[in-house]
């Protein structure tokens, strides 16, 4: 007779339990000492919640597709927006295995800032102000603050501090704005390209701004009724206080500031997201508030998708909605631990936004889904995003150190569920105008290529 050491659920009853007592990741031992010695993560978890095998005893299999056939054998693992779109709207979702290594999972200077931090002791906490600092009270150092987030506050710190995770990153993008009947509405080009000036992976401050943490310009570069067009963002290290935006468009002539509330509007027409949705931390951290984090479990999401590098400009096939061009083919896998973390924008009284939804994978601290709520409480957008390493077959790039595979953000889908409009956004190899996705560079160089007024007024001069 075999003799089971743990029965079906206890893996998801000690997830429950986490949620009262405040603890860390991991059922088995604790997650961050497996990342710290890198480890398998099923030495964490129970066999139930790495496998969907398992967890859906047999209904659903690696390299089976989710369809609306049998998405309610998984519907308690999907966020309700995603398992909407493929019961009603023809998505599917192809499963792969779930990711063991944790190496695999971070870029690659990000992981060892990690593991210096824990070989020096270097550790985070919240001063006074609410802002995060190493516990001797400096500015913090780069890696995850908390690599064993106990709270709504310390996960959230682990996504705000740095983007991109890299001192430099610089993303070509194609983005296309889908209507409700399925037809193309808008196609645009854009650069993104952020700039950390503290948390860095070098241990340096940027030009020795010592209160900031970050540069980000959105620069568009097609179609033509937009192209020129760019917003700069300024972020203070204390994240109490508004980014300073600046933007110039063509059409004026001239780069003028716009208000704190400009984070909840379109920066351009026709897309479905606001500066407020990226990386489920567009806003500074302390200009949201309540974070609560309501539920921990097992889920599906593209915490680590394929990326499409054997495809020409890295573009990712698509299918599904009316015309068929709606959703990107994408690839989910279990996470075994994910927590929904609840926050609302308390320092903006007129924000159009009531609460939001991150659904947090615990390895890493990063979110797949990301739900955005109206002041009524209905689901409004969800800001799906997939991340993964840029390795497929023999095509691969690498990271800022020059040697390990990037890992970065793959595709995003920004759906508006109320109106029934999806803008769906490709990391793409080069967009319109050359500009390529690059994570790293001179960063005096594209600090004055991307990062003052002056230089969006070049910009948008070319």
């Amino acid at each position: 007779m075999h003799i089971r050491k743990y029965d079906f659920n206890y893996g998801r009853r000690e997830l429950m339990k986490k949620i009262a007592v405040g603890a860390g990741a991991g059922v088995l031992m604790p997650l961050h000492e497996v990342i710290a010695a890198g480890k398998d993560i099923s030495k964490a978890y129970p066999d139930e919640l790495m496998s969907i095998e398992a967890i859906t005893k047999g209904k659903v299999k690696t390299g089976d597709y989710i369809t609306a056939a049998n998405v309610e054998h998984v519907k308690d693992l999907l966020d309700p927006i995603v398992y909407g779109q493929i019961k009603d709207m023809g998505r599917k979702i192809k499963i792969k295995a779930t990711e063991r290594t944790p190496t695999n999972l971070f870029p690659g200077q990000f992981y060892e800032a990690m593991q210096r931090n824990n070989a020096s002791g270097t550790t985070a906490k919240f001063n006074a102000d609410g802002n995060v600092v190493t516990h001797d009270n400096k500015p913090w150092v780069g890696g995850l603050p908390f690599p064993d987030p106990k709270n709504g506050l310390e996960l959230q710190a682990n996504m705000a501090m740095s983007w991109g995770r890299g001192d430099y990153n610089q993303y070509a993008i194609k983005e296309t704005d889908i209507n409700p009947d399925g037809n193309v509405a808008y196609n645009y080009d854009l650069v993104w390209a952020e700039l950390q000036t503290q948390a860095r992976m070098d241990g340096k401050i940027f030009r020795d701004m010592k209160d900031l943490l970050r540069f980000q310009t959105v620069y568009f570069t097609s179609t033509a009724d937009v192209a020129g067009s760019s917003f700069l963002s300024t972020w203070y290290y204390d994240q109490r206080k508004f980014p300073e935006l600046y933007g110039y468009l063509p059409q004026f002539k001239r780069v003028r500031q716009f208000p704190t509330n400009q984070r909840f509007e379109p920066l351009i027409p026709g897309v479905t997201w606001f500066l407020t949705d990226p990386w489920a931390a567009g806003d500074p951290m302390l200009t949201w508030g309540e974070y609560k984090i309501i539920e921990r479990k097992p889920m599906l999401g593209a915490y680590n998708t394929t990326w499409s590098g054997d495809r020409p400009n890295w573009e990712k096939p698509v299918h599904g909605g009316p015309k068929g061009i709606t959703f990107y083919d994408t690839e989910y896998e279990l996470a075994p631990e994910v927590a929904i973390l609840e926050s609302k924008p308390v320092g903006y009284p007129r924000a159009p936004v009531g609460r939001r939804l991150a659904y947090v994978d615990v390895r890493n601290s990063l979110y797949s889904g990301n739900i955005r709520f109206d002041r009524q409480d209905k689901p409004w957008v969800s800001f799906e995003t997939g991340f993964g390493q840029y390795v497929n077959g023999s095509k691969k790039v690498v990271g800022a150190d020059g040697t390990t595979p990037a890992y970065s953000w793959i595709y995003v889908m920004s759906y508006d569920c109320q109106n029934k409009r999806m803008s769906r956004a490709a990391h793409a190899e080069q967009c319109f105008g050359g500009y390529k996705s690059i994570f790293n560079g001179d960063h005096e160089q594209m600090y004055n290529k991307f990062f003052t007024q002056q230089a969006l007024q070049r910009l948008g001069q070319v």
